[in-house]
């Protein structure tokens, strides 16, 4: 590949096949250096990036995005553990012929970037994880009610469900929303398809079975950890980020004041400067 994407509004959708999976993905930024391979959260495809997020870090380092199995342009039957999404990520990233590559992970994606990095260790450099939490966090277990009750929520207030599921209430929750929603919708062409209903259900039933999971020992992941989050996540309660933070043994831990889970993308400016500058070391 020679031509450089800076933009991710720009990036083409392209796929490569492996393990019996056709995976669609994005890939942007310079050449050089660890690639940063972004896991995704629940129901979200290539589209639920926020572009100031990958534009940002882009700016500095190569940015690779996928579809989960059987989500958006990516082929076959969804996944319905963390474990199974883990091993699709490492076998989409070892297509790409990556031998190291930086993992960020957020929410669902986070628990997935968990298991790459205790299953293939060599893989993973350094890790970002934000608004997630481990195997049998708080709270995590209640992602499915909370999830209906929200689209209910926005159904009947015509919103997006994600400005209830991913910001406050507050006036400060509900501007950075409808802020990080306009930005999701800056890309015009070659949009990526929505997430099916079986495929939304699949991935519930993992979230839901991680949050039945004993702990995990996470004194074995060695790799640097940054942890983000703000101060009032419903979905993946902020206290789990705190208990990461505990339990990784090279972790630091960034907390955003009148944020919920979304707290990266209402403070896009600051958590790219420091997801670079973690990155950079």
């Amino acid at each position: 590949m020679t031509d450089v994407v800076s933009s991710y509004q720009d990036a083409p959708n392209r796929t490569i096949t492996a393990g019996g999976v056709t995976f669609a993905y994005r890939d942007l930024g310079p050449r050089t250096g660890v690639p940063v391979v972004f896991l995704v959260h629940l129901a979200a495809t290539l589209d639920n990036w926020d572009p100031r997020v990958v534009d940002g870090i882009a700016a500095k380092r190569r940015v690779i995005t996928f579809d989960n199995r059987g989500v958006g342009g990516s082929t076959g039957k969804t996944s319905d553990t963390i474990q199974a999404m883990a091993d699709d990520a490492v076998t989409f990233i070892r297509a790409l012929g990556l031998e190291q590559v930086d993992l960020h992970g957020f929410s669902m994606g986070g628990m997935v970037a968990q298991v790459v990095a205790q299953d293939e260790p060599g893989l993973v450099r350094r890790l970002i994880l934000t608004g997630t939490g481990p195997a049998g966090g708080e709270g995590i277990k209640n992602v499915t009610w909370l999830s209906h009750l929200d689209t209910l929520r926005g159904l009947s207030t015509l919103q997006d469900p994600k400005q209830f599921l991913f910001f406050t209430r507050t006036s400060g929750g509900k501007r950075a929303g409808k802020e990080f929603l306009a930005r999701l919708k800056e890309r015009k062409v070659d949009r990526d398809k929505t997430i099916s209903l079986p495929s939304y259900a699949a991935q519930l039933k993992a979230i839901h079975r991680w949050g039945l999971e004993e702990p995990h020992d996470l004194s074995v992941v060695s790799q640097p950890t940054l942890i983000a989050n703000g101060e009032s996540d419903r979905m993946v309660p902020t206290a789990n980020s705190r208990d990461l933070a505990l339990r990784l043994p090279e972790s630091e831990l960034v907390i955003y004041p009148d944020a919920g889970h979304g707290g990266i993308f209402q403070y896009h400016d600051q958590f790219v400067g420091t997801a670079l500058e973690f990155l950079d070391r």
